[in-house]
């Protein structure tokens, strides 16, 4: 982790070496940084800090698997961090809200409904990384969003 910064960011400085479900530590590492950013910045700030990061992950995931061996290696997290991250900027306020956001993310991350595992089976490189996790996203905001509208948004 510490022989090249790339590294330190793909592997979600350490959240990533979890021995067990480092892809679900990983997305939890995503509630602070949500959080710091939410309390400093504005939603158009923490989106251009975001598409940013996921820039950065490009980068960073596709260095650390050449190194890996494995284009999208498990301890790779910060595409789950990046991508959940996105999903609580358009999550309702309230912990039930999270908490859904989070169980549907994780959901359509391990399960990958098409096209997610189309392009995780495809796209081997930085870019394959974050973008089945930014999918996986999306698909957890559609649902949100359709939650939000049947039952309404004042549920906290």
């Amino acid at each position: 982790m510490w022989r090249h910064p790339a590294h330190l960011i793909a592997l979600g400085a350490g959240a990533g070496l979890a021995p067990r479900a480092p892809g679900t530590v990983g997305t939890l590492l995503a509630f602070p940084l949500y959080w710091l950013l939410a309390a400093f910045t504005t939603a158009a700030v923490m989106l251009a800090i975001l598409g940013g990061a996921f820039l950065l992950g490009i980068w960073a995931c596709g260095a650390t698997g050449r190194a890996l061996g494995a284009a999208d290696h498990g301890a790779m997290v910060w595409d789950e961090v990046v991508a959940f991250a996105l999903v609580l900027v358009f999550t309702p306020e309230g912990w039930q809200w999270q908490a859904g956001a989070f169980l549907l993310f994780r959901f359509f991350d391990i399960v990958k409904p098409p096209p997610i595992r189309y392009f995780d089976r495809r796209l081997k490189s930085g870019f394959g990384v974050m973008f089945d996790d930014l999918l996986a996203a999306g698909y957890a905001l559609l649902v949100l969003a359709v939650c939000q509208r049947l039952i309404g948004p004042g549920v906290t």
